[in-house]
Parts: structure tokens; sequence; C-alpha cells
């Protein structure tokens, strides 16, 4: 397994910006790097994939709002929130499905 560490949640205002990061303890390289979320009372759900030649996949909620990138050297895996609402509330979680790797979560939470 591969450890995963996620950061840069916090509260922020509807239409507001945050960016997480998960940090991997090793390579990235050959994984699809996920980014889940799981709002209170429901089940988690996928928010964004990349490949590891760099194809995207966002649900259909998150479209054009949010951007899913990674940085090799530095072996972290971003997520770019924008015009967040607050439905987008939810613990976010870092995951490497291959290895079942998922780190610790970190709340976003969208309130005014």
């Amino acid at each position: 397994q591969v450890q995963l560490v996620e950061s840069g949640g916090g509260l922020v205002q509807p239409g507001g910006s945050l960016r997480l990061s998960c940090a991997a303890s090793g390579s990235i390289s050959w994984y699809i790097m996920s980014w889940y979320r799981q709002p209170p009372g429901k089940q988690r759900e996928l928010v964004a994939a990349i490949t590891s030649v760099g194809t995207t996949n966002y649900a259909d909620s998150v479209q054009g709002r949010f951007t899913i990138s990674r940085d090799v050297a530095k072996n972290t895996v971003y997520l770019q929130m924008n015009s967040l609402k607050p439905e987008d509330t939810a613990v976010y979680y870092c995951g490497e499905l291959t290895t079942d790797s998922w780190g610790q979560g970190t709340q976003v939470t969208v309130s005014s």
C-alpha cells in the first residue's frame, strides 16, 4: 500500500475556492489517483480521477468547477475546487484503488 495524507480542507463561503492536496509516500506514476467525498449521512462518491497518462474523469456534479491534477515529481495529487456550493460539503478522501490505499480525509464545509 501507499500512504496518503490529505490537506487543504476548511470552511469557505458559497462561491469560494479551495485546493486540496494529497501527498503520497511513494511514486504515483503508475496509479490511477482519485478523490472521493462523503457528505453527511450519505455514501462515499467519486469526485474525480486521473490516470497514469493524465486522463481525467469527473462526477457530473463537479464538472467544470473542479480540476484534478498531479505532480509526479512531488508524489502529490491536487483537487482545485471553484464555485463551491453548500452541497459540496463533505469529507474528502484521496484514494488509490489498485492498492486500496486511502487517506484519513479532510473536511470541506461550504457555508455562509
